[in-house]
């Protein structure tokens, strides 16, 4: 529609302006930006803020002795992933996810001789692709992955403490001028087979394998906060004992003391494991994998699982982050992983949690060359999760 103004005088289109002018003064709204610490923003903000999350799987995190360390590029590709582009990220957001963990085995280049210094070729690439994921609006998590062997020594040998201590330092004079869309994650599934599990062992061992876990989140913490700048208020994650469910809310649990009250729990799950870590008839000793999953019984379990973490940790304050979810796509159709993988992550989101899917090149649900989703219908499904639990995102 064409709107038709009365004609002014060059002395009324002068008072006009002149009259305007303080309005053009008004300050533009602040924006956020990578490098921001917000304010009274708590980490059960920024976990509603994650939306739905991936994992960048089988990438920085591919480590094995076969490989020739001369080159970061070479680790990247080891274990089936094309080199990460910049497209690839953007591939995620664009498909709406909101959120990437991002694992890294830093011993894979490091010099031990000179208090384990981390090669910066990785530190640069690893900065690279935050950037790329920071810069689509993401929130990002790093942490120290697929290091089990010598993270677990670390309670009892000064040797392991010193390498854990170097790492942390290391990483957190690197990135502390990023904001609070980066959170650190000090390691992944560790726990001590070797003195207790749940079918090994008694309460004497079970408190002394707890009490590791808890001393290694508690000195993660403790570094963090002690480097200052913006590492003093960044959100953290700390892990539960073998990344177990229902490990999160047991009394040997302790969540670390932290001056800025800014850290979330994070869990694994790959329940029930003869369908989540097995394919469909691959057998590993301990069990032979299933075909298929979705019954009544284990839709079930699925959300009583669940409902136990909302219970006794998101109702009543704590944060969580499932930072790795999905099932073997091994001998079996895609309707069939589609369907366990939809059903946890609504399981996971429709409680107030971050769903971090597990996702390698290949055999997982993103086509890293491509850029892109291999099945629409299950990101059709799985985007429209958020719209049916909407989050307040103030």
């Amino acid at each position: 529609m064409l709107l038709v103004l009365p004609a002014c005088s060059n002395k009324e289109i002068k008072a006009n302006t002149e009259l305007s002018k303080p309005e053009t003064k008004e300050e533009p709204k602040p924006t956020y930006s990578k490098f921001s610490i917000r304010e009274n923003f708590s980490t059960n903000q920024l976990v509603d803020e994650m939306g739905l999350g991936i994992n960048l799987g089988n990438a920085l995190d591919a480590t094995g002795d076969w490989i020739n360390p001369s080159s970061i590029s070479n680790y990247e590709t080891a274990w089936g992933s094309p080199l990460i582009t910049k497209e690839m990220i953007e591939g995620y957001a664009k498909a709406g996810y909101s959120s990437l963990r991002i694992p890294v085995t830093w011993s894979n280049m490091m010099n031990n001789a000179e208090n384990y210094r981390i090669h910066p070729d990785l530190l640069n690439r690893v900065e690279e692709i935050l950037n790329w994921t920071l810069d689509c609006g993401m929130v990002a998590i790093i942490n120290v992955h697929h290091e089990n062997e010598w993270v677990k020594k670390v309670p009892k040998d000064s040797e392991a403490k010193k390498k854990f201590t170097s790492i942390w330092e290391q990483l957190c004079n690197r990135f502390e001028k990023y904001g609070d869309h980066l959170l650190f994650e000090p390691m992944n599934e560790i726990g001590y087979d070797e003195i207790w599990t749940p079918w090994k062992g008694g309460q004497t061992e079970k408190a002394r394998a707890f009490g590791y876990v808890n001393e290694l989140n508690q000195l993660f913490v403790d570094i963090v906060r002690k480097s200052g700048g913006n590492n003093a208020k960044r959100h953290l994650l700390v892990e539960i004992y073998n990344t177990g469910l229902e490990h999160a809310f047991d009394p040997l649990t302790k969540i670390p003391d932290d001056p800025a009250k800014h850290l979330a729990l994070t869990v694994h799950y790959y329940t029930p494991p003869l369908f989540a870590i097995l394919g469909n008839g691959e057998d590993a000793g301990w069990g032979v994998g299933v075909p298929s999953w979705g019954t009544a019984q284990e839709f079930k379990e699925l959300n009583d699982n669940m409902e136990l973490l909302k219970k006794n940790c998101v109702d009543k304050g704590i944060p969580v982050v499932i930072g790795e979810y999905a099932c073997s796509s091994k001998n079996r159709t895609q309707e069939v992983v589609r369907l366990f993988n939809v059903s946890v992550t609504e399981a996971i989101y429709s409680r107030g949690m971050c769903p971090m899917l597990w996702d390698v090149q290949g055999a997982g649900q993103y086509e890293r060359t491509t850029s892109k989703f291999k099945d629409p219908v299950f990101l059709e499904q799985i985007m429209a999760i958020p719209a049916k639990y909407p989050r307040n995102q103030n």
